[in-house]
């Protein structure tokens, strides 16, 4: 409270003519923020994002230099980007879109294509998990051409992101192709300057484990390899967890559980899915994220086959999905 404060206090001092200072203070806030969002509850990390934000929005309101100004638009989109994100954890996809279009606009005045393929690989997740495949599929086609250029870890994240929209759309020859291209792009991928901010900014190799298993089990045929890629990202994250890295995100762990569990039952595996799946059912109500839940509510999918009809393993599994469900934490943030 007292940093954000100070953040404050210095914006004001420098008034209208923006300094060196406030764009340092707010460099390093909005990548304290970037690195810290994915590990800890949304209620946590809002205020400080939505007060960054407001303060990065006053001062390019104000006079500054042009390279000023362009510093000023990039942490504008980075901060919109990650507000975008909260939006999409607690449910609500359109006030999410709208975000991400302040931060495509942030991105294009800062002629940042890192920035921008960040942001489209955003929209496309975001319409994704809202169900709109075809938006998604639209969202990350329109960054490609971006891609080309040095963009870090995002054109990994895009394609991966591609990989999985193409696979929900039934597309899995085109899916896998991604995932392949994916591969590459993490070969000769360059580290731009988002990436040094980490956390939300870097798409780390476990992150894209996740990708790949999530877009795998779309794919028929693809149970075997989706199970893989799932433990593969599963012991990445416990990995990051322990040596307390900022590559290490909650929800995307639970994904890939989630994931995992998924494959398991498809494989007619059902003690492993609840192995799998336990770690996520145990987390509290404030990091039930939107997309926590619609991974979890996807295995209770395959539970309902009719090879399972009677399984009284099988039936209590699916109760306590049921029951997790109900509190999301939309409900939780909503009440503070």
């Amino acid at each position: 409270m007292a940093a954000r404060r100070a953040v404050r206090f210095g914006s004001l001092v420098e008034g209208s003519n923006t300094g060196a200072e406030t764009i340092q203070a707010l460099y390093e806030e909005t990548a304290r923020i970037a690195s810290v969002y994915p590990r800890v509850p949304l209620n946590e990390v809002l205020s400080d994002l939505i007060e960054a934000q407001d303060i990065t929005f006053v001062q390019l309101e104000g006079r500054q230099k042009p390279a000023q100004s362009k510093d000023l638009y990039v942490l504008a989109g980075v901060l919109s980007l990650m507000l975008a994100k909260a939006s999409h954890d607690t449910g609500d996809p359109q006030s999410a879109m709208k975000q991400a279009r302040t931060a495509a606009i942030c991105a294009d005045q800062a002629e940042h294509p890192g920035l921008m393929v960040r942001v489209r690989a955003q929209q496309s997740l975001m319409a994704y998990w809202a169900g709109w495949t075809s938006e998604a599929a639209r969202y990350a086609t329109a960054a490609e051409g971006l891609a080309e250029h040095s963009t870090g870890s995002g054109a990994v994240w895009l394609a991966s992101q591609t990989a999985r929209t193409w696979a929900a759309l039934g597309d899995g020859e085109k899916a896998l192709h991604t995932l392949n291209r994916a591969e590459d792009l993490r070969a000769a991928v360059e580290p731009d300057d988002l990436d040094g901010m980490g956390g939300l900014m870097r798409f780390a190799p476990c992150r894209q484990a996740y990708y790949e298993a999530e877009t795998r089990i779309w794919v028929p045929g693809e149970e075997d390899q989706a199970k893989q890629s799932a433990q593969r990202a599963v012991s990445a994250y416990e990995s990051a967890h322990e040596q307390n890295s900022d590559d290490w995100a909650f929800g995307d762990e639970a994904g890939a559980r989630a994931d995992l569990a998924f494959a398991h039952v498809c494989l007619g595996e059902v003690e492993g899915a609840r192995e799998a799946l336990a770690p996520v059912l145990d987390l509290p109500a404030q990091q039930r994220i939107s997309g926590i839940l619609r991974s979890v509510m996807r295995v209770h999918e395959p539970l309902r086959r009719p090879e399972y009809t009677g399984s009284a393993v099988v039936r209590q599994l699916r109760e306590e999905i049921e029951t997790y469900a109900q509190t999301p934490a939309a409900a939780i943030t909503a009440g503070r």
